[in-house]
């Protein structure tokens, strides 16, 4: 009798556990995750993942799944970043896609390109990429306006240029594995090409 108590109690919390599983992740928590970009990511990225330092990255209106990717990618070390990996270590999967909901749900200001003299070359690889050099437009992946694809296509529109430049330069020289048709497209371009290309995506403002 005792046996079949216990394997009907064994049936019981097997049965509710692929119950939990088929339900999926929970739903992300935006709340939740403004007090990790208050607590983990403000003293980078501001509180709110809006303008701050050009050096890294706005987070503000970027699209969630691309937000927990690369965060996920950090944290596997796929991502190498010495400053990301011991942030995103300590970020659980549910963690990630609270703090990613709460910068998508946020408007990104907008940006303004600061060098008039690149702008046609930078307008003219975003739109149509550098055949001779078999380099595709820009767009073409991260849309017309830089509005991006989730989760494989960042948005763009209105991203500090000093950002941008610094993350083709690492593509280029393949210190940044974890996207292959990055790293072989940034491989093709000079440093005035991603110069012109970063800044123009800095006055390329996309509307959400």
């Amino acid at each position: 009798m005792k046996s079949l108590y216990v394997v009907a109690l064994a049936t019981l919390f097997a049965t509710s556990a692929m119950a939990d599983e088929a339900k999926g992740p929970a739903k992300p928590d935006p709340a939740k995750g403004a007090t990790i970009s208050a607590t983990v990511c403000a003293a980078c990225h501001t509180a709110d993942g809006s303008r701050g330092i050009p050096a890294n990255p706005i987070l503000q209106g970027q699209h969630a799944d691309y937000l927990v990717k690369q965060l996920s990618e950090f944290k596997s070390g796929k991502r190498d970043n010495a400053i990301m990996k011991p942030m995103a270590s300590t970020l659980s999967d549910d963690d990630m896609r609270n703090v990613a909901a709460f910068y998508a749900g946020k408007t990104a200001k907008p940006g303004q390109a600061k060098n008039k003299a690149t702008v046609a070359l930078g307008q003219k690889i975003w739109r149509g990429g550098i055949a001779e050099k078999n380099i595709p437009a820009c767009a073409g992946c991260h849309g017309p306006a830089g509005a991006g694809i989730p989760a494989q296509y960042a948005r763009l529109g209105g991203q500090h240029a000093e950002y941008v430049s610094a993350e083709l330069t690492l593509f280029r020289a393949g210190k940044r594995g974890n996207s292959p048709q990055m790293a072989t497209i940034a491989a093709r371009m000079s440093d005035a090409e991603i110069a012109a290309v970063s800044d123009y995506i800095e006055g390329l403002n996309a509307v959400k």
